[in-house]
């Protein structure tokens, strides 16, 4: 039998979720053997990240037995930071599946929703807010907040704020995911109000993030973005270039949301392009995901 070091399973998982290799990274995890359940509870932990991510990227809702093993494996090795992390997937995922309806579209902005869902996400990214033993997963979810507010409450000056403090956050902690995820969403404000000099700047350097950090969804969600600016640059051949690429590589990794949102731009002649930007999250993330 072959020993690895914990650490260094969990970051080629890591490498693999975000290369959009979820499967890949899941057996990898599975495999692993250990009778420590500190070890345990870890690699649970990253097992229901990467559910939790894959579910947003594909429009899935798969991770609840993931999610439940980990509650398990923390109740066999209790430590603050895991059960954090926990708390943090778990709304994670609730964002999630308040963002996408039945039909699996995206769906944006308090209108037909109940009010009640995105007040009681709010509160509990409040109280992990609060909790948080990092800055880095105080930037996360600060974030979270800015994506509950932006896409499910449609409060964006509340959102322009969190998406400001994460991005400080992840500047100060050198998290260079953070720092993409709140450029994304920041330079998308920029957009709606006519700035596409700054958008443009904001969209390129998360791309350049995403790129940097193998983040393979983020990559394509934010090229989709580049698509919409070129197009309102006037400049549409550009566009349909871009947008054909991302929708060839979001079918082929059964990137549903992303395959829609790039159909309208493969045409010079089309009028209508890619929402509002979303994460990714998860790891958001994500994805757009997330992480």
């Amino acid at each position: 039998m072959v020993e690895i070091p914990l650490s260094e399973l969990v970051d080629a998982s890591t490498i693999l979720m975000r290369a959009a290799r979820w499967d890949d990274a899941d057996r990898l995890l599975t495999a692993a053997e250990t009778e420590n359940p500190a070890e345990r509870a870890i690699i649970a932990i990253t097992v229901a990240e990467i559910a939790v991510d894959q579910d947003f990227a594909q429009g899935r809702d798969t991770a609840g037995p993931a999610l439940e093993s980990a509650e398990i494996a923390l109740s066999e090795a209790p430590d603050p930071t895991l059960s954090w992390d926990l708390g943090f997937l778990k709304l994670r995922k609730d964002y999630g599946t308040a963002l996408f309806a039945a039909d699996h579209e995206l769906h944006f902005g308090p209108d037909g929703r109940d009010p009640a869902v995105g007040e009681a996400l709010a509160k509990r990214a409040e109280q992990l807010r609060l909790s948080a033993p990092t800055d880095e997963r105080t930037g996360h979810v600060a974030f979270y907040a800015g994506l509950i507010a932006d896409n499910v409450r449609g409060l964006p000056t509340e959102a322009f704020a969190n998406y400001t403090s994460a991005l400080e956050l992840g500047e100060r902690s050198g998290d260079n995911l953070l720092e993409s995820l709140a450029l994304r969403h920041l330079g998308d404000h920029a957009h709606t109000v006519g700035d596409l000099v700054l958008a443009r700047t904001q969209w390129e350097r998360s791309t350049e993030l995403r790129q940097k950090i193998g983040h393979l969804l983020g990559a394509l969600a934010q090229q989709a973005l580049l698509a919409v600016l070129a197009r309102d640059e006037g400049n549409p051949a550009a566009s349909a270039a871009l947008a054909t690429e991302v929708h060839r590589w979001s079918h082929q990794l059964n990137l549903h949301f992303l395959e829609a949102q790039t159909a309208a731009l493969m045409n010079p002649t089309g009028e209508s392009g890619p929402g509002r930007p979303t994460h990714g999250e998860p790891g958001q993330a994500e994805s757009l995901v997330t992480k």
